[in-house]
């Protein structure tokens, strides 16, 4: 994108809310049935996400958000954080913001001691996979996803 000095990034601010839940129902939507456990971290994000040591990132042009995306904190010992509910606006597709929020959001992660990163997907969305694989992601298996829309499982392992 031409134009990536006006870009922005930010983490968690009420305000872009509203735009974390719209562009996720919208691509989910786009692909696939919304979900109970969709809407319960949609409608719930300060709680399921912000209240338990996650973040939510926004890439945000001119006052409009382009783009989402949230590290989920997990309490088990399989990873410490999911990269969950990326979701880019259909005008913005194909400039690299799932790529500025993925990088954006391991970086964070690393910062705050993290060593693995899991994500959930679907096979069906190549795009997503390519950039998780160019990211270092690997296909993982054995691990139970509460969406039914799930055929795929990844984990990144930082090196610290």
């Amino acid at each position: 994108m031409e134009n990536n000095k006006q870009l922005e990034i930010v983490t968690y601010n009420p305000k872009y809310l509203k735009s974390f839940k719209d562009l996720n129902i919208e691509w989910i939507s786009n692909y696939f049935v919304v979900e109970p456990n969709d809407v319960k971290a949609l409608d719930h994000a300060e709680e399921y996400i912000i209240s338990k040591g996650g973040e939510i990132f926004s890439v945000i042009l001119n006052d409009e958000v382009l783009g989402v995306c949230a590290l989920i904190k997990n309490d088990g010992t399989d990873y410490d954080y999911e990269l969950a509910k990326m979701a880019v606006s259909p005008k913005a597709q194909g400039k690299r913001i799932g790529l500025l929020l993925a990088e954006t959001a391991i970086k964070w992660a690393k910062e705050k001691g993290a060593s693995k990163i899991y994500l959930e997907s679907n096979t069906k969305l190549q795009p997503a996979i390519k950039l998780y694989e160019k990211l270092g992601f690997e296909e993982i298996k054995g691990v139970s996803s509460g969406y039914n829309r799930v055929d795929i499982q990844m984990m990144l392992t930082l090196n610290s």
